[in-house]
């Protein structure tokens, strides 16, 4: 789940977001501030908008807005008082991790791009990716599907050239590191300073 709000771009507004579809089968139900939009197709709920959101939570971001448990329960809150039974659930864990690159192979379609499997610890990942300099053996840092880039650039699954990727494995530039190096290539971190799975500061 991802929130954002920006109240001078686009008004008094919580957008929540949940799962993505097909845009053709998107439709709305709206019930007081409250509108859930979904696919007709399968019922799966794509996220929520909330109007007039400063009336049930308190809002200081702009932008994404950082995920609580407090924040969780004020807007299941707000959808209970506009007649809506659904609830939401947040996933807290960090979205930024260190991975360890444990395979490297050669993308079948693309002479660009490689298939790494990269463990992150709770889990084993495949992603695909364009860093020149990427190999097996690497400790990287991995920003995971629900991430939001410091650009603003949401990770989502994704199929590159027919291969799946969960994840992508950043450069220091990607992570708006300060003195990140111009050219390309992912940052590989010194193997003995950290492990797989634990959390990457930004």
């Amino acid at each position: 789940m991802n929130i954002f709000y920006n109240r001078e771009g686009i008004g008094d507004t919580l957008i929540i977001s949940l799962a993505e579809f097909d845009e053709k089968n998107r439709s709305f139900e709206k019930k007081g501030d409250a509108v859930r939009i979904f696919d007709k197709k399968s019922n799966v709920t794509g996220g929520f908008n909330l109007f007039n959101a400063s009336n049930y939570v308190a809002i200081e971001e702009n932008g994404q807005v950082e995920l609580s448990e407090g924040l969780v329960e004020k807007i299941n809150e707000a959808f209970a008082k506009n007649g809506f039974d659904e609830q939401v659930e947040a996933d807290f864990s960090p979205k930024f991790v260190v991975g360890f690159v444990k395979e490297k192979e050669n993308h079948p379609n693309a002479d660009k791009l490689s298939i790494c499997q990269v463990d992150v610890g709770t889990e084993e990942l495949q992603i695909v990716c364009g860093a020149p300099n990427v190999e097996a053996g690497q400790k990287v840092v991995v920003a995971k599907v629900g991430a939001v880039m410091p650009s603003g650039m949401l990770i989502k699954d994704a199929e590159l050239r027919g291969v799946a990727s969960s994840g992508m494995i950043c450069s220091a530039k990607e992570l708006g590191l300060p003195n990140a190096p111009e050219k390309k290539g992912i940052l590989v971190l010194e193997d003995q300073k950290y492990e797989a799975g634990q959390p990457f500061p930004l």
